[in-house]
């Protein structure tokens, strides 16, 4: 039902995660846990991507490791050299929506603020282009950000060679909280029954 005093409801478009699931664009989401970057490359199948990290972190991607997921080369590679940084590059390149995925690596979850401030970027990088960007950050542990569309954590439930995940969707704005079992095979990951 339309009321005249309110815009009509349009449904945002969606970036597939894994099987049916799907992620919000024009929001930001948190993907935490010790395979997030695991989880945050099964998201990025298409590129190009932004991968945004402070330059004095460590962990740093390895090329052949991305390669089941896709392209590395689809990867462009920001390393600013203030913690602060991190998150105004990422609001930067939602807002000039110049690709449809800004991934950004934070070693603690942000304030409200910056999340208020990310989710308006990504709406005004929409209205100017054609991409609609959406924005994952990467915490540590179980996250906590305030402010997100959704909280995912994904964990890795390996045995006898074969490589499967726990994927929890711990939080959502429009969903409740869930669990899936998720599988590699040649084809890729594979959402399987909900647990």
């Amino acid at each position: 039902m339309n009321h005249p005093l309110l815009p009509p409801h349009r449904p945002k478009p969606e970036h597939p995660l894994i099987g049916n699931l799907g992620l919000a664009c024009l929001r930001v989401h948190e993907f935490c846990g010790p395979a997030r970057r695991t989880l945050a490359l099964m998201a990025a199948h298409r590129g190009p991507v932004f991968w945004i990290q402070c330059h004095w972190q460590v962990d740093r991607l390895f090329a052949p490791g991305v390669l089941p997921y896709f392209d590395p080369g689809q990867i462009t590679f920001v390393r600013p050299k203030r913690l602060e940084d991190v998150l105004w590059c990422m609001e930067e390149v939602l807002r000039a929506g110049c690709v449809p995925l800004v991934i950004a690596e934070l070693p603690a979850p942000p304030h409200l603020t910056p999340i208020r401030r990310l989710h308006l970027a990504a709406e005004a990088g929409a209205e100017h282009r054609k991409v609609t960007p959406l924005a994952l950050l990467l915490t540590p542990g179980d996250g906590g950000a305030q402010g997100v569309e959704s909280r995912w954590h994904l964990a890795p439930r390996h045995e006898n060679a074969q490589s499967s995940w726990l994927l929890q969707r711990r939080r959502a704005r429009m969903a409740p909280p869930a669990a899936w079992a998720i599988d590699w095979n040649k084809d890729g990951a594979v959402l399987g029954a909900q647990v």
